[in-house]
């Protein structure tokens, strides 16, 4: 479980960042919903404990990441709006190295990585150096970076950009199965469809503030729309106005 606990971000005078709360609970996927610039890479890297918050905190399955971030991000796997790849190194090269951050080695990463590459149908990329792959390739390294050591809680950052039809779909298949195994999947996103195609919790996030937070349905009911697209317009624009 994740729960994000009134984190703020300012860089001098600009909020990225305002009193953002939420949870994201095991067996769920939750979503972090808005526009570019929203505030929601933000808000991910903070949990994450890439970036100091100004304000507030996140827990990883109850571990603050402020009091003990290597403890905490051992529970969880993050994949970054920027993938960071090596290209000397074979897409299993990367999995059997970052593997060995959490304790893996040898051939307890191997088989690590092996299982990652079959569950992903990497196994035409897996001993090809990464230098020249394509935007959907390096994609599929980075999420399977994230996954080769069975995290409990998932984190991913507009987690489909650059992906073709065909591994959109095996991602949103792969994140129903860790759904089912009572992950906490937790990904931001700007695409309705995709999010309520996957969702069960939407927290929909404008100009670093949290305007709305509950499930499809429920967020639908409150704005008194059809669609999650509708329901967005209207709770953004009240808090636009607010302001």
């Amino acid at each position: 479980m994740i729960e994000v606990q009134n984190i703020e971000k300012t860089y001098g005078d600009v909020y990225a960042a305002r009193d953002v709360s939420f949870s994201a609970r095991d067996g769920e996927i939750t979503t972090l919903l808005g526009a570019n610039g929203s505030g929601k890479t933000t808000t991910l890297r903070c949990i994450a404990g890439l970036i100091k918050p100004t304000k507030g905190d996140a827990k990883i399955d109850g571990i603050a990441v402020s009091q003990d971030p290597i403890k905490a991000r051992e529970q969880l796997g993050f994949v970054a709006d920027e993938f960071g790849l090596y290209g000397r190194m074979t897409a299993r090269e990367h999995l059997t190295y970052f593997a060995g951050f959490h304790n893996l080695f040898g051939s307890e990463a191997e088989a690590a990585a092996e299982k990652t590459i079959q569950i992903l149908h990497m196994e035409e990329i897996a001993d090809r150096r990464t230098e020249g792959f394509s935007l959907g390739e390096r994609a599929k390294v980075a999420l399977a970076r994230a996954l080769v050591y069975s995290p409990s809680n998932i984190i991913l950052d507009e987690p489909t950009r650059g992906l073709d039809v065909m591994s959109i779909r095996l991602l949103r298949e792969l994140l129903r199965e860790l759904r089912s195994d009572g992950r906490t999947i937790l990904f931001s996103s700007h695409i309705m469809a995709e999010v309520e195609d996957l969702a069960d919790r939407v927290v929909m996030i404008t100009d670093g503030c949290v305007v709305a937070d509950g499930t499809p349905d429920e967020l639908k009911q409150k704005a008194n729309s059809h669609n999650l697209e509708e329901a967005f317009v209207t709770l953004t624009s009240v808090q636009g106005r607010a302001a």
